[in-house]
């Protein structure tokens, strides 16, 4: 029996939104944030891209001049261990060398053949060749390289070890410095940076580069490759 005291007032519905209709809402809510962030991520990578691919293009020029000089520095201690080898060869025979394959072959020292120049030092690092050129002892290069030296040196001929008596006519002062050029490459001009008409045989007092680039190091000041000449005579 129901009580007489007690008001039962009828509530109004109340709609309801499904859990699902819920989820899904959100779902889309936070797929739309996601999608507006990942725009501004993309666009902060284009623009660090950027920033790195304008660093390594300002960079190139040097890295490209560090890669030169490197290469200059083996070609010139490769350079210097032939002029060396020169100078035991000429030490142990009493001739000068031929041929770079002469200097492989090494020296006689007492009974047994010594080994004067590695297989790698007979290479020149600056041209596609890799040969040397041979500098003979009339060759205008080493004139050349004589007077640069002498000059670089302050008008006197630096004094380095003791030579072989073969070898010591071609250290005299260099009678008329002035008159014996510049200390530019000495190689006649061409649209080619590398010299390929030379004779690789026949008695030599050096080697230089084939190559007539412009140096980033300067060997006694000579800023050229092909004008570089490493010889006995001056080390």
């Amino acid at each position: 029996m129901a009580n007489p005291n007690i008001c039962i007032t009828k509530l109004p519905a109340v709609r309801t939104v499904s859990t699902s209709h819920v989820a899904s809402n959100g779902c889309v809510h936070r797929a739309r944030i996601r999608e507006g962030e990942g725009g501004y991520i993309l666009v902060a990578l284009l623009a660090l891209m950027t920033v790195l691919m304008l660093a390594m293009i300002a960079a190139a020029p040097s890295i490209q001049q560090q890669h030169q000089r490197e290469l200059e520095r083996e070609a010139i201690a490769r350079g210097e261990e032939v002029a060396e080898a020169i100078r035991l060869y000429v030490e142990a025979r009493g001739a000068l060398p031929t041929s770079i394959e002469q200097l492989l072959e090494g020296a006689p020292i007492g009974i047994k053949k010594k080994q004067i120049l590695r297989a790698t030092a007979a290479r020149d690092p600056l041209s596609r060749s890799g040969e040397w050129r041979l500098v003979r002892p009339n060759d205008a290069a080493f004139l050349e390289f004589k007077r640069a030296v002498i000059l670089y040196a302050g008008g006197q001929p630096p004094q380095g070890r003791q030579l072989p008596a073969l070898l010591r006519p071609f250290a005299a002062p260099v009678v008329n410095i002035v008159n014996l050029g510049t200390t530019a490459s000495t190689a006649q001009p061409t649209s080619s940076d590398e010299g390929s008409s030379f004779n690789n045989t026949g008695p030599f007092i050096g080697v230089a580069s084939r190559s007539r680039r412009e140096s980033v190091i300067n060997y006694y000041g000579i800023d050229h490759h092909d004008a570089w000449v490493f010889t006995p005579i001056f080390r």
